[in-house]
């Protein structure tokens, strides 16, 4: 009886766990900046829905594993280890403060100080000073909101400088179709095959994918 009551909570832990494996993943994860870097390339180029949403969800998962390699190594060596047991709570909050700190660990190195410091101080007020007491800088509960802003960011930073080029091309075509009178012409469909022959000529998505992977070393 007592082995399957420890089965029965295994169980419940592990299904729980999955249900949040996607809430887990844009948080902890390059899932959030790489997705909205595509998605601004993209529409910076003006190409509607090419690639489709499919293809940049696609594009930002296999990148985010690969990113993510190292730490999942490190998860799975924990889990594994045969002196681990999963049997009580006790045993899986002990599992839970283990297979944290590879997690912990890439979210202080991506994470600004700037935001984790907003984030410890934003405690004592929103929490209240007895919840936030035992609060550090090092808390999960400071560190994912810290490093989804702090990659919010980043991405937005990426996103503006690609979009710089492709602007311009827009403003050069318009200032020509107008100096030639030629008004009702949509400057967009006249751009859009300027913008796709650059982003083409510089070898547009390996640089943007390598950019992506080596901003996390």
């Amino acid at each position: 009886m007592p082995e399957l009551n420890a089965n029965v909570l295994s169980l419940i832990i592990v299904v729980m766990m999955l249900g949040f494996l996607p809430f887990v993943a844009v948080g902890v994860t390059a899932f959030a900046k790489i997705t909205v870097v595509l998605l601004i390339v993209r529409n910076a180029l003006g190409v509607q829905q090419t690639p489709p949403n499919m293809v940049i969800y696609g594009i930002a998962l296999v990148l985010t594993v690969y990113i993510a390699a190292p730490m999942a190594a490190q998860l799975q060596t924990i889990l594994t280890d045969p002196a681990l047991n999963f049997e009580t709570l006790d045993d899986w909050i002990v599992v839970f403060d283990q297979g944290v700190e590879p997690i912990r660990d890439f979210l202080l190195r991506h994470a600004r100080p700037d935001d984790r410091a907003f984030f410890l101080e934003a405690t004592a007020s929103v929490w209240g000073p007895e919840l936030a007491q035992g609060v550090e800088d090092d808390a999960l509960s400071v560190l994912v909101p810290a490093f989804l802003v702090s990659e919010l960011t980043r991405a937005f930073e990426i996103g503006f400088l690609l979009y710089l080029p492709f602007l311009a091309i827009d403003l050069i075509v318009s200032a020509i179709l107008m100096s030639l009178g030629m008004m009702m012409v949509s400057p967009i469909m006249i751009a859009i095959p300027f913008k796709l022959f650059l982003f083409v000529a510089v070898d547009g998505w390996s640089r943007l994918v390598q950019g992506l992977v080596l901003s996390y070393t």
